[in-house]
């Protein structure tokens, strides 16, 4: 029987930058502190998960390239002793980010460079050898090896979630939120094969063409009609959608509205990687057989408690703390859909 979750897809190394409001084009910005951390979906998903259960099964397909950051991220990954690394590729430059932390509203703009991403596609993943239940794949539109066009399912990334359900594997993708309008030619072939759809409110409204926010404001009106469409595109079990103001879910019989916790101000030193946080929750969540309001619930808390520290996943607890947390703390209004 298969037990775990297996991470594959981006990984990076995140250079986070403070600095205390942009300039303008020209212009000079002091940086008042820089760290290190490690960043991607695969090192972001598999720490939090890490954190949420120290004995959980966790298998990660990355390719790292053959430099210093690639050693500082394999070296990171493989001291926890659940985390199965021997599926890592070593080959050309590693991806890193520069994430620029904006400390006047704590706003995040990420730089990317993508190194030996491409080089990641159909054929990375051996999925005759993945031991888990769950294979979670991140980011489309980032991972340009599974972007490209398939002939018989509209994209290689279709392909390999297609091919993963067929090894009895549950399939679940993320994407990145990019300023190009792909998102209604590449995401919805990939969709037809998932089980667990999990993105956020800018990434959802692109892949259907509806407005989710106006002048700043999250249109909730919208999101109904939103969730019915990204599950008729053939999402097998969850639709979840998460935004600032709370997540939304569809599992094909019920919509649920789930409101975010109230964090203070002073109590967050980061926003790097809080939606992979939000995945992880309900990767586990999926994975304990939780329904999927108990996972949005466990998503909620896990991105709340990543936003304490400055790296993604180092503020995250333990499942039951976390369960603690997330009872303890205020909510926002929940929004009507």
């Amino acid at each position: 029987m298969k037990k775990g979750i297996a991470i594959a897809g981006t990984i990076a190394v995140d250079e986070i930058k403070q600095v205390e409001g942009y300039p303008n084009k020209t212009e000079l910005a002091t940086i008042s502190s820089m760290n290190r951390s490690l960043g991607g979906a695969v090192a972001n998903c598999s720490l939090a998960l890490t954190r949420i259960d120290p004995t959980l099964p966790i298998e990660t397909w990355c390719i790292l390239g053959k430099d210093e950051k690639g050693r500082f991220i394999y070296d990171q990954l493989k001291e926890n002793s659940n985390m199965d690394v021997s599926k890592v590729v070593f080959a050309g430059t590693t991806p890193f980010t520069d994430v620029i932390q904006d400390q006047t509203d704590k706003t995040r703009t990420f730089y990317h460079y993508k190194g030996n991403a491409p080089l990641f596609n159909e054929h990375t993943i051996d999925l005759a050898n993945i031991k888990s239940e769950i294979l979670h794949i991140a980011y489309l539109l980032l991972l340009d090896g599974l972007d490209r066009y398939d002939k018989e399912y509209g994209t290689k990334m279709a392909r390999l979630l297609k091919k993963a359900q067929e090894h009895g594997l549950k399939t679940s993708i993320d994407m990145v939120s990019e300023n190009q309008n792909r998102y209604q030619q590449m995401v919805p072939p990939s969709l037809k094969f998932t089980n667990f759809c999990v993105i956020n409110e800018y990434e959802a409204g692109k892949t259907i063409g509806i407005d989710l926010r106006q002048d700043g404001r999250l249109l909730a009106s919208n999101i109904k009609e939103t969730l019915y469409m990204l599950k008729a595109y053939g999402v097998k079990d969850w639709v979840i959608i998460h935004a600032p103001e709370g997540s939304f879910g569809f599992d094909g019989r019920n919509y649920y509205s789930l409101p975010s916790l109230k964090i203070n101000r002073d109590e967050i030193k980061g926003t790097v990687g809080a939606g992979d946080a939000y995945v992880s929750g309900i990767l586990y969540g999926a994975h304990k057989g939780l329904e999927i309001l108990e996972a949005m619930q466990l998503g909620t808390v896990t991105a709340a408690t990543s936003l304490f520290r400055e790296d993604s996943y180092s503020g995250i607890e333990a499942y039951e703390k976390l369960l603690n947390i997330y009872k303890s703390y205020p909510k926002r209004e929940t929004l009507a859909l």
